[in-house]
């Protein structure tokens, strides 16, 4: 995928993902490859999770501890109240 959008020379400058584990294990194994390749390319600094999931996250703790149930529509996983 490097090669086909032409990011192999260095202009990847970061990539945004949700917070899941398996995101920061590609970033890692991305630094890898492309120093393998000679490129430069901190994961760490690099790597930005997305701040809608970061207040997702905080909103859903912050509306659980008040006991905010969900419930279950067809056409959506969960709806809180």
């Amino acid at each position: 995928m490097l090669g086909r959008f032409e990011l192999t020379d260095g202009g990847l400058l970061g990539i945004t993902t949700d917070n899941a584990s398996s995101n920061y294990s590609m970033t890692r194994e991305l630094q890898s490859t492309l120093e393998a390749s000679g490129i430069e390319y901190p994961a760490l600094r690099n790597h930005i999770p997305c701040m809608v999931h970061v207040i997702q996250m905080a909103l859903g703790a912050f509306m659980s501890s008040l006991g905010v149930k969900c419930r279950t529509k067809s056409w959506e996983a969960h709806e809180c109240d």
